[in-house]
């Protein structure tokens, strides 16, 4: 009742205050009820001249009765600012609470919008993907890109061909070439119809009808690829035929095993994406050797003249210690020759010192003895 409000004209009163005022109205009108028996007493004691002791005792009670209805009145204002102060902290209290909830709910509205866009964007792309695996040339056009993005991922651009023609006029999807050998033949187009057909059978009938349908389908195709891309010389003895769903071979080796035995016994192997990424792992492995192959003559003929390098680096350090050694010999001629200067050098100086003041110096003469006096000009000086 007291979350109740009651509106009177421009006023508005919550349910307490209503029922304190009718309790209020409540003890006025017994108010008036007491006056006036009070005075109905008055006037029968009047007209009786008698009865005053009750008169005033009655008097006594009426007083008392306001006074104690006066002080009701005073504890039921005060019950009342108190239930008021205690509705307006609920009603704030409830306000806050309900302002938060709000906000972590908007919070969660625009979490649960941009779940709901990326949900949409999910369901958009599916609806595409589903489109596209349900026409048969958009599906294997999805087959071969996802053939041509694995192979360009892991191979440099001369070791593969994409829809390159074949010497019959045949056009696989892709051509694997190999150095001084047949290139490997990929062909993507795989017949899901048929193994669609089988997901969506219902009954045991329709069931075993697609199996045999996707049986001769895959043994057709099979054929076909043995008669178009094994030629002698040009391709390899083994072809791939790639499935671009792993779950769609998993499903053909686990209950058509008789299919995937056939295609061996014929030279073809069925692959799905994670097969064909090994294969090309292989396939990297054996262009890696016959590239080192390749340029095995190149690495002798680079290593035969290295070592012609080397010999003719040793006849030329040869000829150096040679020049050296001439070198050497020289110097010790020129040492001897220094000497023997050095020695007559100091035998002229001895006479020099031995001489008087007054003795005339000897006449020397050079062309008696020249050979004898100057060892330099002798052939071994």
């Amino acid at each position: 009742m007291s979350d109740q409000v009651f509106r009177f004209g421009n006023f508005t009163f919550t349910g307490v205050e209503v029922a304190l005022g009718v309790a209020a109205v409540a003890l006025l009108v017994l108010l008036v009820v007491a006056l006036a028996a009070w005075r109905r007493t008055a006037r029968r004691a009047e007209r009786s001249n008698a009865g005053s002791t009750v008169f005033d005792a009655q008097i006594a009670r009426v007083v008392q009765a306001q006074g104690e209805i006066s002080g009701q009145m005073q504890a039921m204002r005060d019950a009342l600012a108190t239930s008021n102060e205690h509705i307006r902290k609920s009603i704030s209290d409830t306000r806050d609470t309900t302002h938060a909830d709000l906000t972590q709910l908007n919070t969660r509205l625009v979490t649960i919008d941009a779940a709901q866009k990326t949900i949409d964007a999910l369901s958009s792309q599916v609806v595409e993907l589903r489109q596209i695996l349900s026409n048969k040339q958009s599906r294997g056009l999805f087959g071969q890109m996802q053939m041509e993005a694995i192979i360009r991922n892991a191979l440099p651009p001369t070791a593969f061909t994409f829809q390159a023609t074949l010497s019959n006029r045949s056009r696989p999807d892709c051509l694997i070439r190999f150095p001084n050998s047949p290139s490997l033949v990929i062909d993507s187009k795989f017949p899901l119809e048929a193994w669609k057909a089988l997901r969506a059978a219902n009954t045991p009938e329709a069931a075993k009808t697609a199996s045999a349908q996707l049986r001769r389908d895959i043994t057709t195709h099979i054929k076909a690829m043995g008669e178009n891309y094994f030629i002698p010389g040009e391709t390899q003895s083994t072809a791939l035929m790639f499935i671009a769903s792993d779950s769609v071979h998993a499903d053909l080796s686990e209950n058509f095993e008789d299919v995937v035995q056939e295609g061996y016994r014929r030279g073809i192997m069925i692959v799905s994406p994670a097969l064909l990424m090994l294969a090309i792992q292989a396939i990297q492995s054996v262009l890696k050797d016959a590239q080192v192959r390749e340029q095995a003559h190149v690495i002798r003929s680079e290593v035969g003249k290295l070592i012609q390098d080397v010999q003719r680096l040793g006849d030329r350090v040869e000829k150096l210690r040679t020049h050296f050694g001439q070198a050497n010999a020289d110097i010790d001629q020129i040492l001897i020759s220094t000497g023997k200067i050095a020695s007559r050098g100091e035998k002229i100086q001895g006479l020099e010192l031995g001489e008087s003041e007054d003795t005339p110096e000897p006449a020397l003469d050079f062309e008696e003895d020249r050979t004898a006096e100057l060892p330099f000009r002798t052939k071994s000086g």
